[in-house]
């Protein structure tokens, strides 16, 4: 007799993590009809996503106007031109529907008096190219 019984489960992918991208992860692979588990030692409103000091950024334009190309500009930027800028491209021209869809998925983020999604400024992001002023991109 064992004092703690050992369950086998079995599964096509399991999932390590339970912030943002370790859910997405785990409703993409489970949409795709994998059986699915994602482990986390966190409950999920406490994982990485919603405690990090950051935040994600995104040109939802919440705040002011806003383009995913002003975007894309800082972070190139930012990577002093060594990033993949085809990648950069894709990263923050899809931000917004990303963080849309995993609002849509139930992730808590902070809203503004308006009910939109909070955004603050965050460092090395601008407005216009770096012409506009202080961007408030940051997602929390």
């Amino acid at each position: 007799s064992q004092a703690y019984p050992i369950i086998d489960h079995k599964y096509d992918a399991v999932v390590v993590g339970a912030g943002g991208a370790g859910l997405r992860a785990a409703m993409g692979l489970a949409e795709e009809g994998f059986k699915t588990a994602c482990i986390s030692k966190l409950f999920p409103t406490r994982s990485h996503t919603v405690a990090a000091q950051g935040g994600i950024n995104a040109a939802l334009g919440n705040r002011h106007g806003d383009d995913w190309r002003w975007h894309m500009y800082d972070t190139v930027k930012g990577s002093d031109w060594l990033g993949d800028q085809d990648a950069i491209q894709y990263m923050c021209r899809e931000a917004p529907k990303a963080v849309r869809e995993l609002e849509s998925y139930g992730m808590p983020f902070s809203r503004d008096e308006e009910g939109k999604i909070y955004q603050r400024a965050f460092g090395g992001q601008s407005q216009d190219f770096g012409k506009g002023g202080q961007a408030y991109r940051c997602a929390a």
